[in-house]
């Protein structure tokens, strides 16, 4: 970051110099060709950002959460849940454990009258009528 904030600082200098010392037209054109160059450049970097989060290698996509009939799909974590009929949770929380799928993506595909999370499950009471303590 610091590298661009520099780059653009000396070129400002360079430009500004040009206009300066040279004519003002010559700062002109050596202005316009500097400009599409930089706009040229920005325009790379921003179809590569796109490439690279569509194709799901980037940070910010990529990951898809479904679930069948009946189903429970998590993105994340899936902790003190009651899932089913007539199901509780009672009592505390287990400690959180260290580890696990956070932070990466994941698809998670939950079938049919199926659990599944892409990080850490505990604590739930799966199933009809079905209880945790």
């Amino acid at each position: 970051m610091w590298v661009v904030a520099v780059l653009a600082g000396v070129l400002a200098v360079g430009l500004i110099g040009v206009a300066a010392l040279v004519d003002l037209e010559t700062g002109d054109r050596t202005a316009s060709i500097v400009g599409a160059v930089v706009s040229l450049a920005g325009l790379v970097v921003a179809v590569i950002a796109l490439a690279q989060t569509s194709s799901g290698s980037g940070s910010g996509g990529g990951r898809r959460v479904r679930a069948g009939r009946g189903g429970v799909a998590a993105g994340g974590d899936l902790t003190g849940n009651a899932i089913g009929r007539g199901s509780t949770v009672v009592g505390p929380q287990s400690a959180t454990r260290a580890g696990g799928l956070r932070g990466r993506a994941a698809d998670v595909d939950a079938g049919r009258d199926g659990v599944a999370a892409a990080g850490d499950v505990r604590d739930n009471a799966l199933g009809d009528d079905s209880e945790r303590r």
